[in-house]
This record gives C-alpha cells, sequence and structure tokens, in this order.
C-alpha cells in the first residue's frame, strides 16, 4: 500500500481531521499572499478534500447521488456529455 493509497484510507475514516488540516493549511497560505488568492485557495480546499475523503462538500456519507464511491458525480454538470467529453467550464 502506497503513501496515497494510507493517506486516502486515513482520510476516509477521519474527514474531520482531514478538514480541520487543510483549513490550517488554506489560513496560513491566506496569511502569507496577504488574501490575494482566496477563492483559489478555498477551492483547492475543497478538491483537496473531496479527493481525499470521497466525499462531495456538505454531503451525507453514503448518499449515492453525491457520493462519489457510489459512481455518481455530485454536479450533473461534472458527468461527461453524450460523446464523454466534458462540458465547458
Amino acid at each position: 500500500m502506497g503513501f496515497l493509497d494510507k493517506a486516502k484510507d486515513f482520510a476516509g475514516k477521519n474527514p474531520d481531521k482531514v478538514k480541520s488540516a487543510l483549513d490550517k493549511v488554506g489560513d496560513a497560505f491566506d496569511k502569507r499572499t496577504g488574501g490575494k488568492h482566496v477563492h483559489h485557495t478555498d477551492t483547492a480546499q475543497q478538491k483537496a478534500g473531496e479527493f481525499l475523503t470521497g466525499r462531495t462538500a456538505d454531503a451525507p456519507a453514503g448518499d449515492p447521488a453525491t457520493d462519489p464511491a457510489e459512481g455518481r458525480a455530485a454536479d450533473p454538470a461534472e458527468r461527461p456529455g453524450p460523446g464523454g467529453e466534458q462540458p465547458p467550464l
């Protein structure tokens, strides 16, 4: 089991600790950059948390409509189009 697998396993079992750590890192980054990149920092924190825990933000665990572990994207816009291409942002 590689490092990333261990991190994902830990994060899946401890999503509250992951959120706390990501918040601290994001706050420290915002402080050092003078808040110039707050929006990007918030997005990165959210995506990192989703990646590590396997859950979307504010989604209850095990909800098949929002839990990537259940095989569905949280947002219909995130699903590939009919030809497999991603919709434009």
